[in-house]
């Protein structure tokens, strides 16, 4: 007479034998080397990808830096030490990027040193603002998130595409402006008006993110305090100054750490909205590290992997600056 096992039991079986196979390995590898050592076994495969795909491209990026040719096999670059960041930072007078040897480095650096603080600043503004606003009792408060956020969803692509429709000169803008009796403007062909609108499309498009990280961060703020507060009829900008601002302090640092990294990495939108002009007037740091190493005739993988390494240099300084400054808040 035959017994049927019962399907849950079938199931139970399956499930756990994986460990089943494996226990008898682990506890072997477990005698060889001791419990203490044991982390390590279960780390290896996270620490492989990190070798792989994170400390390996910075490894090989290093070496095309101090190596020249157009060749991008390693075998047919020879090395020329440090000349990649001498042409870089050849300059006779670094306030004036025409003196420079590669001036388009010097105009790029120039655009991105007022292009990340002006945007971090407005961004982080703008959305603080929402984020409170956000936070309050208000009808549609559901709607109105997935409305803000909605943007972040979309292709980096689709936006520099709908806006650069919007502001063309026969565009949407210019013709609500000329429907009440005002003149149209090239807003993408004058070089102050362009670096204005790739700031606001940038934020535009990112803001949501950041909005929704900083209403995380107010939710948490315990309600009583506020209680307090309100009993002690403290105002609304002494509140937001002694409670809320405090409070919000760590988030508020990982917000803007995150937007550091994300302006120095903009690239996409402004490559399809403006192509980096008028001019070079809208050319970021990573355009440039684009245009040297893949789009130029020949590509220069030295010159562009020693400019990327100098953006990584002051990502990685924002970063450490982010952890000290975490680490004070906590501490206080």
């Amino acid at each position: 007479m035959t017994t049927r096992m019962h399907p849950g039991r079938v199931l139970a079986n399956v499930a756990t034998l994986p460990a089943r196979l494996v226990e008898p390995v682990m506890t072997g590898v477990q005698k060889t080397i001791g419990i203490k050592r044991m982390p390590w076994i279960f780390l290896i495969p996270n620490l492989t990808a990190v070798l792989l795909f994170a400390l390996l491209p910075v490894f090989i990026n290093i070496f095309y830096s101090v190596t020249g040719s157009d060749r991008l096999y390693p075998t047919d670059r020879p090395f020329i030490g440090m000349a990649n960041y001498e042409t870089l930072l050849d300059c006779r007078n670094y306030l004036q990027p025409s003196t420079c040897s590669r001036d388009l480095f010097w105009r790029a650096l120039g655009n991105s040193l007022v292009f990340v603080p002006t945007q971090v600043v407005l961004m982080i503004g703008i959305s603080l603002l929402t984020a409170i606003c956000l936070n309050r009792e208000i009808r549609g408060r559901g709607f109105f998130r997935g409305v803000f956020f909605f943007p972040v969803m979309l292709s980096p692509v689709v936006v520099a595409l709908t806006w650069q429709w919007i502001l063309q000169r026969n565009g949407a803008l210019n013709g609500l402006l000329e429907a009440v009796g005002l003149s149209g403007i090239n807003w993408l062909v004058h070089s102050d008006t362009a670096f204005a609108w790739a700031v606001a499309v940038t934020i535009w498009a990112h803001m949501g993110f950041y909005t929704i990280i900083l209403l995380a961060g107010l939710q948490a703020i315990p309600r009583d305090v506020y209680e307090a507060a309100k009993m002690d009829s403290a105002s609304h900008w002494r509140v937001f100054r002694r409670i809320t601002l405090p409070l919000l302090l760590p988030v508020l640092l990982v917000v803007f750490v995150l937007c550091v990294i994300r302006s120095v990495q903009t690239f996409d939108e402004l490559y399809v909205l403006t192509g980096g002009g008028p001019g070079s007037a809208t050319m970021l740091m990573v355009q440039y590290i684009y245009e040297v190493g893949f789009a130029a005739q020949p590509r220069n993988f030295g010159l562009a992997a020693a400019a990327s390494l100098l953006l990584g240099l002051v990502l990685l300084v924002f970063t450490a600056l982010q952890l000290k400054l975490s680490r004070s808040a906590r501490n206080d």
